[in-house]
């Protein structure tokens, strides 16, 4: 039963049903056979939203129902990109303004209804359905997933937790701790995960779905009575106990000081368990409570800051073929990551055992990534090894990834003049050398800018766009559009020494060397940094990035900017020239053998320890917002924290600068100056920031 309206996934087509009637945010009809279709059509939008309209006629629709039973209700997705990207987070702070908790209690009314029609309701699911969408398709009978489709609650990363029902649909559907751990954490369930968990009941192909709907509308669904487990979790003291293991868990990676959302979950699961009607109403005070918390405030501004990068990589970037020279651990990262997201690649390093690396690890990437097996297959297929360079010719763009001395650079862009073909971009992925320096060797200066990715390029969104003076706006546009094209979110800047996230973090990661000079643990340094919020302390972050490129960079600023800076450290030169380089040689400030170190001392240090790490950044901030080098103080934010995970609950250095009061600050950099020497003396500019 194909209906007339149709839309299209892939090659797949999307079965509507009998939804055919626009009615706002939704198409809506029923088939001959007395089936409701409801396909969410957001008006005016790519991706649905959960927000007060939708769900406002949404109950319209509910009632219709209630009125004139149908023999089942499908709600799915009218958009080909997925099922629903979670609530209107545009709303939010207006909502907080207005009443968020009687707003929530209408949208939990709507949902209670849907639960509770006499008819079967069916949600069909493909692509995503996040946070709100995901409670939507819980509060149906019955979820089938096209393969592709996954499920996940975000709202930890927003500083909240579920608000319309998830806290005790899913623990009500699944099992509790599983359910607890995808709602503490943010993590996804993708297809197959998600049937073995029992969030969905049958997964089909596209073209099976109107058959499988018309199945489930007949027989419906059982439900297993509630295992042991579910019910000693019935009972408090067990609650209590299992509470208790989540908490110390939670704190180690989200303490309660900086990120209540996640500990007032845990409470509320302690405390009302599987009482429904209690645990209802928890949920709805505690949302509308954490919406009002700093933290929550800051980490929407932090989702605001990603849209808006995101925004500057739309348009076509016109590459189809992209040349990687060189296949180092940077290198074959950005060239897998192009593979998979359809790019073709040629891949070139004189080393051809480097070359039989970049492919294994191209593999990797695809299984942490859930690629299916015909997918995996396709974006290897994409990816040659080219020992010869015979890629060069026909690439659209080409991204040099040598190591980081101007001379090799130049050698390889001299060649590259012969070879490459017209109207070709080359990039660099450079950390420290100024691009107008490296463009006098360019074939073009015109279409050369940086590409600066950071490691590891997988994980980490953030790249640096690194315009020159001879760089033209539609190179770099272009280039801004392929970091979309890769899934990357592109934040043009200037030439200036280190850029803006290496100029920011390169006074943070000294200091720290300084510190331990003076004779400070380094494990003291780092728990610091931690406290203060920072994802890792910076001897950590440094031997993770390498001493030997965290070195490279310090020379570099210390010879290019006026500025004074902490002076680069013998213990810090003596770890390179012993190789003890950090997590890629084993060792560094840290033993790496056993894998990621994570110091933990109580010990509290110098009294302006924190401020010794942290100001300094925001002084560098300052700097280069002063100079021009980024566009303005959110997208120096933006940079900050999907770079480098910059304590991400406080909005970026300059929103905590603003938090803090500059005047705070700079006041704060002068006394550092007195008591430790000129590198903290404050920059003009904190005069006119606000």
């Amino acid at each position: 039963m194909t209906g007339h309206v149709l839309k299209h996934l892939g090659e797949s087509k999307l079965e509507l049903g009998a939804a055919e009637e626009r009615k706002g945010n939704w198409r809506m009809g029923r088939d001959p056979e007395g089936i409701l279709w409801l396909a969410l059509d957001k008006a005016d939008s790519s991706t649905n939203t959960i927000s007060g309209d939708v769900l406002r006629e949404l109950e319209r629709h509910v009632s219709a129902a209630e009125e004139d039973p149908p023999h089942a209700v499908v709600v799915r997705s009218a958009k080909p990109g997925g099922f629903a990207a979670g609530a209107d987070i545009t709303g939010f702070a207006k909502m907080s303004d207005e009443g968020a908790a009687e707003l929530l209690t209408q949208g939990h009314a709507v949902l209670d209804r849907l639960e509770k029609l006499s008819c079967p309701t069916i949600c069909v699911v493909h692509g995503a359905a996040l946070g709100a969408g995901f409670e939507l398709a819980l509060a149906c009978d019955i979820r089938i997933a096209v393969p592709g489709a996954s499920f996940a609650f975000p709202e930890v990363q927003l500083g909240l937790h579920p608000g319309l029902g998830g806290t005790f649909r899913l623990p009500a559907l699944i099992d509790s701790t599983e359910a607890m751990t995808m709602m503490l954490s943010g993590k996804t369930a993708h297809t197959k995960r998600a049937k073995t968990l029992g969030i969905v009941d049958e997964i089909v192909e596209e073209r099976h779905v109107a058959a499988a709907v018309r199945a489930f509308a007949k027989t419906g669904i059982e439900r297993a009575e509630p295992g042991l487990k579910t019910r000693a979790l019935g009972l408090e003291q067990a609650r209590t106990l299992l509470a208790r293991q989540m908490r110390n868990r939670t704190e180690e990676r989200a303490p309660a000081d900086h990120y209540p959302a996640p500990h007032a979950l845990i409470e509320l699961w302690e405390e009302h368990g599987t009482d429904r009607r209690t645990i209802q109403r928890g949920e709805i005070r505690s949302f509308a409570n954490l919406l009002k918390t700093p933290s929550s405030k800051n980490l929407r501004r932090v989702f605001f800051l990603r849209q808006k990068l995101k925004g500057t990589a739309r348009g076509d970037d016109d590459i189809a073929h992209v040349h990687m020279i060189g296949a180092g651990t940077m290198g074959a990262e950005i060239a897998a990551m192009a593979a998979i997201r359809g790019k073709r690649v040629s891949l070139s390093d004189l080393d051809t055992t480097a070359l039989g690396r970049a492919i294994k690890q191209a593999a990797k990437l695809c299984e942490d990534k859930h690629l299916t097996n015909a997918e995996t297959r396709d974006a290897l297929d994409r990816l040659m090894p080219d020992p010869n360079g015979y890629g060069i010719s026909r690439a659209d763009l080409v991204i040099e990834a040598a190591p980081e001395r101007m001379e090799v650079k130049e050698k390889i862009y001299t060649e590259l003049k012969a070879q490459m073909k017209e109207g070709a971009i080359l990039a660099s992925n450079t950390s420290s050398l100024s691009i107008d320096d490296l463009s006098a060797h360019a074939p073009d200066k015109t279409r050369f800018a940086a590409l600066h990715f950071f490691n590891p390029v997988a994980k980490i969104p953030l790249v640096e766009v690194v315009v020159g003076s001879d760089t033209d706006t539609q190179t770099a546009a272009r280039l801004a559009a392929f970091c979309g094209a890769i899934g990357k979110l592109p934040a043009q800047v200037g030439d200036y020494p280190g850029f803006v996230v290496n100029r920011i973090l390169t006074p943070y990661l000294m200091e720290a060397m300084v510190l331990m000079d003076e004779g400070v643990p380094k494990d003291v340094i780092d728990s610091a940094a931690v406290r203060f919020g920072m994802p890792m302390g910076p001897v950590t972050l440094a031997d993770q990035m390498g001493l030997d490129v965290g070195l490279h960079v310090a020379e570099s600023l210390r010879d290019r900017l006026d500025k004074s800076m902490a002076e680069i450290t013998d213990m810090l030169q003596a770890r390179v020239e012993q190789g003890d380089l950090g997590r890629k040689t084993g060792r560094g400030f840290y033993d790496w053998s056993d894998g990621t170190p994570h110091p933990d001392s109580e010990e509290d240090g110098p009294a302006d320890l924190t401020d010794r790490l942290i100001l300094p950044m925001l002084n560098a901030a300052v700097e280069v917002l002063g100079q021009g080098v980024a566009k303005d103080a959110d997208q120096i934010d933006a940079a900050m924290i999907f770079a480098t995970g910059w304590a991400p609950f406080r909005g970026g250095p300059l929103q905590y600068a603003r938090t803090r009061g500059t005047r705070d600050v700079s006041d704060r950099l002068r006394a550092l100056a007195k008591a430790h020497g000129p590198r903290f003396e404050p920059d003009e500019g904190w005069q006119g920031f606000n």
